[in-house]
């Protein structure tokens, strides 16, 4: 029963802000990190360049959204694991 509540709350996390906040950008900290800097030293010269551009924002998205969704994995396969061997052993 828990269960299901926390889930509920989970999805009302994730569904509310997009209902009730308007007309914002959802920008990342990448972006904020990079007006910060110039706003501090605008003469600054990056160390390197990009290694990997994207063609688009919806490139870039699917790359973060297939990141997160192994990294996902990777930790329900390991919680998985170690419950199998507690209830196992």
């Amino acid at each position: 029963m828990s269960d299901r509540i926390l889930l509920f709350i989970a999805a009302l996390l994730i569904i509310l802000p997009l209902l009730f906040v308007k007309n914002t950008e959802f920008a990342g900290a990448d972006t904020a990190a990079e007006e910060m800097i110039q706003q501090i030293a605008p003469h600054y010269e990056p160390w390197f360049d990009v290694v990997f551009e994207p063609p688009g924002g919806e490139v870039e998205t699917l790359l973060f959204s297939l990141q997160a969704a192994f990294g996902a994995g990777v930790i329900g396969y390991i919680i998985g694991l170690y419950k199998g061997r507690k209830r196992n052993g």
